[in-house]
């Protein structure tokens, strides 16, 4: 059955209102049912399938300020290249008569986590890379960070994304995401690439790890990044450019010989394991 988080009695909603259901474990999918006439707006890249009668039109943008003029669009749009997204994004509306399902997909291993932007406050400030879709009417920002510690050492540079409206939102976290209510003057300490996202009203700073074993021999960086509620917190248990890391330090040095990981006799080793290339 389809969950839909948006209370039905706001007619006037600027954000189109879509019923959704998340499929998988490790590699999600969210399948989104609309209702004619119904659109979603998406990053390049997401699209997995879709019903027939689901038109497809690439735009400027994310399509939440249409009754702007050109250079309104272009601007706004522009704004988008600060974060390392492209200028267009797409929208998919049913163009046919019931209801057509379209699905989008994870880009990397972990959940993808449904964002009820009426129940924030119409705002919620993310990673840069971590939006995935959103109900057509949703604004997709930037925010940026009003403090030069945090856009220096806080992971996420002076830039990150805001997803605003009265709509629903799609953001991906890599790993497991744990999400923490955090009461007024509470303070959480966290790893400056877990963060996925945070409500409006959490204050985001950077914190140093002190000491200096802790700083040259603690192998988890100089800094903390220390979030004070009120507000919602989600944090990631495996961050894209940490499994990145852990790619990349495991690939061969040279030629196209493995490491002979969990082998004591290394590239001897590799020789009897049956999948070798000479």
């Amino acid at each position: 059955m389809f969950q839909d988080k948006i209370p039905q009695n706001s007619s006037n909603r600027n954000a189109h209102e879509i019923d959704y259901k998340i499929f998988g474990e490790e590699m999600q999918f969210v399948e989104i049912e609309l209702d004619p006439q119904e659109g979603v707006v998406a990053e390049a890249g997401t699209f997995m399938m879709m019903d027939n009668n689901i038109k497809m039109n690439t735009i400027l943008g994310d399509g939440s300020n249409q009754e702007t003029g050109l250079l309104g669009k272009i601007f706004s749009a522009g704004k988008r290249i600060l974060t390392g997204e492209s200028l267009f994004m797409t929208v998919f509306t049913n163009d046919g008569v019931g209801k057509k399902q379209i699905s989008f997909a994870s880009p990397y291993p972990g959940k993808i986590i449904p964002i009820d932007l009426t129940q924030f406050g119409g705002k919620f400030i993310c990673q840069k890379d971590a939006f995935l879709c959103a109900a057509k009417g949703v604004s997709i920002g930037i925010e940026f960070s009003k403090k030069l510690g945090r856009g220096l050492f806080g992971g996420e540079g002076f830039i990150m994304q805001k997803i605003e409206g009265d709509g629903l939102g799609f953001i991906h976290a890599g790993g497991t995401m744990a999400k923490k209510v955090l009461q007024p003057g509470e303070v959480l300490k966290v790893d400056t690439g877990c963060i996925v996202g945070f409500t409006q009203d959490v204050q985001y700073d950077i914190e140093f790890v002190g000491g200096i074993k802790n700083t040259i021999f603690g192998g988890e960086g100089m800094f903390f990044a220390s979030l004070r509620g009120p507000g919602t917190v989600y944090i990631q248990s495996l961050p894209f450019s940490r499994l990145a890391g852990r790619v990349l330090s495991m690939a061969p040095r040279s030629g196209n010989g493995s490491r002979g990981e969990g082998s004591v006799l290394g590239g001897i080793g590799d020789l009897l394991d049956g999948d070798n290339r000479f």
